[in-house]
């Protein structure tokens, strides 16, 4: 499906994209892509998240102790990632899931109602686009050909694209199911580039960085001050040699420049 003035790429398969060409000065660069994670590295996402599980934990207050609830949810939300995939939709299903279970099926359905309502409220947050992000990405696209890669709920991924304002910064938008390296190995093959040509930016080092790196590729941590239990690492990865980070996006330009200079690692 194609959106003018950039395109969306959310099926299995999609013709091979032609990379434009870089800025002369960027050729002897160690990568020849530059990818971009959306929620939390690009615009404001998991703090609506928090805000929705404090309430929910509220609304269960009038019936249990709430001490373990945070856990027994994201027990449920794992469980439920294969059937509902992520984002929105899956968490408030998970959430009215998880009241019935806690509750012993006490919960009212005025209460149940009310989560919904929290599901609704998530869907339709403000798009508020982290500082200096804009002039960042404009700045690395004028240099590297740029993708976006976001993973959630198409319907709900495609509306914060658009009301970010940033979307005619990215040529191509890959909205996928999962992030893991099968689905990196796909979308670089419709790219026909190698993996150790590619580079991830990112603010979840399980989602964003370690499988790109688990492919050969680059990756530049950008953190967020919270991150959902889901996306974080056991361990840290074992190869960081095309591993760095980055305090702030802002400061992305430059790491990229510095990377060019030092050249890929043995």
């Amino acid at each position: 499906r194609r959106w003018p003035p950039f395109a969306f790429a959310a099926a299995a398969s999609a013709p091979a994209i032609r990379l434009p060409a870089m800025d002369p000065h960027a050729t002897d660069a160690p990568f020849a892509l530059v990818g971009f994670d959306a929620d939390d590295t690009l615009w404001k996402s998991e703090d609506y998240y928090r805000h929705a599980q404090a309430e929910f934990e509220r609304i269960l207050s009038a019936y249990v102790d709430v001490a373990d609830v945070a856990q027994r949810l994201y027990a449920v939300e794992k469980r439920n990632i294969a059937l509902f995939g992520y984002g929105v939709k899956g968490m408030t299903l998970s959430m009215i899931e998880a009241a019935v279970d806690v509750t012993q099926s006490r919960v009212s359905a005025a209460d149940l109602h009310r989560i919904v309502g929290l599901g609704k409220e998530l869907l339709q947050h403000p798009v508020e686009v982290l500082p200096g992000v804009a002039a960042a990405v404009a700045e690395v696209a004028r240099d590297w050909p740029v993708v976006l890669i976001t993973k959630g709920d198409l319907f709900h991924q495609e509306t914060k694209v658009r009301q970010s304002g940033l979307a005619d910064l990215f040529p191509r938008i890959e909205i996928v199911s999962e992030k893991d390296p099968p689905t990196y190995a796909r979308v670089l093959r419709e790219f026909d580039i190698a993996p150790g040509r590619f580079l991830m930016v990112g603010n979840s080092m399980r989602s964003d960085i370690a499988p790109v790196l688990a492919l050969g590729g680059w990756g530049v941590h950008v953190p967020y001050h919270v991150t959902w239990v889901h996306d974080l690492l056991d361990a840290p990865p074992a190869d960081t040699a095309r591993l760095r980070s980055v305090e702030s996006i802002a400061a992305l330009p430059a790491a990229l420049r510095a990377l060019c200079a030092e050249g890929a690692p043995a």
